[in-house]
């Protein structure tokens, strides 16, 4: 018998903002505002991408950005936080960071900071109302002008007693280096922010390599491509950067074929630290707890090393010291009882 991966305490560090959305929401929002959804997001399953070439990255983008187009007003806003705690409280999480790069959703909400405080605002009643705790990582989109970038952070750091926590740096990795963007990051870090960027997903080790070099990474939003060099995971290993694993994200997008290729053991065995994320839900079909079930069921994780995982995300999260106590003495309480 297996303990239940849905009562194991754990924190989610790698869930986008629009991504984060219910199916049904996203159907009822399209009907209220008259946005006409193409089949891939009104089929009910998941839709078929492959984002490892050029073609199939922009159709993916394209979706999230029609996805994004519903979310038009503060009440919407408001919705999908609120719907995506309950989610992840029903997934048992206890910890939540979510991603946001704010600029996009500025021309609808009024202008970049009136969207900051909208979501901040929606975060606040949100973690309120369900008990879990959220904070924020704005994120800057790497396919824009690093002065954006800088832009981004200065407005990050602002914002760090409103629950900001991160900065990141999302997007196409293939487009744009990371130094491009190292004043941005260390503006961030500066101010106090966890840097996130994402790299290892989409290019090779060369891009989680530019991550830890170029703008000093605390986590690697995705990260699995380091199992292709056993230096660089010796690298993470030993600097304690925990890499925010989304594997039903990589097999969606055809980073992997099939959930048994990513490279779970591989980075786990090399004592690399990890987070299972769920990435994009909407887009993916899948939330935080399936991904739990997906490592135990292909890769053999055991309820040890399931509760290894929950501990090192909640490691590697911005949580303080009194949420992360509770949680991992939560983990043992759920290795103590019984299998069944």
């Amino acid at each position: 018998m297996e303990r239940d991966v849905r009562l194991l305490p754990k924190a989610h560090l790698h869930l986008h903002f629009t991504g984060s959305m219910r199916p049904t929401t996203l159907l009822e929002l399209a009907d209220k505002y008259g946005v006409h959804l193409p089949d891939a997001l009104t089929g009910g399953e998941p839709p078929k991408l492959r984002a490892t070439d050029e073609r199939g990255w922009f159709r993916f983008q394209r979706l999230y950005d029609i996805a994004r187009s519903c979310l038009r007003a503060p009440e919407d806003i408001q919705r999908l936080v609120r719907e995506t705690a309950q989610e992840d409280v029903a997934d048992g999480s206890g910890w939540l960071e979510i991603q946001v790069d704010p600029t996009s959703y500025a021309p609808l909400l009024g202008g970049l900071i009136p969207a900051i405080e909208i979501i901040l605002d929606a975060v606040d009643s949100a973690s309120r109302e369900t008990g879990l705790p959220i904070r924020v990582v704005i994120a800057a989109n790497r396919m824009k002008h690093p002065l954006d970038a800088r832009t981004l952070a200065r407005l990050a750091v602002r914002y760090v007693d409103r629950g900001v926590v991160g900065f990141g740096l999302s997007n196409d990795e293939r487009r744009g280096m990371a130094r491009d963007f190292d004043r941005a990051f260390a503006i961030a870090r500066e101010g106090g922010l966890l840097a996130a960027p994402h790299g290892g997903e989409l290019s090779g080790p060369s891009s989680v390599r530019d991550c830890l070099d170029d703008l000093d990474a605390a986590r690697i939003g995705h990260g699995v491509r380091a199992a292709e060099d056993p230096r660089l995971l010796r690298r993470l290993a030993e600097r304690r950067v925990t890499c925010e694993v989304c594997p039903s994200s990589n097999v969606a997008l055809g980073v992997y074929e099939k959930p048994a290729d990513v490279p779970l053991r591989k980075l786990f065995e090399a004592g690399v630290p990890m987070a299972l994320g769920a990435d994009d839900p909407l887009l993916f079909g899948s939330r935080l707890a399936a991904q739990y079930d997906l490592v135990r069921r292909h890769h053999a994780f055991t309820d040890e090393e399931l509760a290894e995982l929950a501990r090192q995300s909640v490691r590697g999260s911005a949580a303080p010291a009194p949420v992360r106590a509770e949680l991992l003495a939560g983990v043992d309480d759920w290795l103590a009882k019984p299998a069944g």
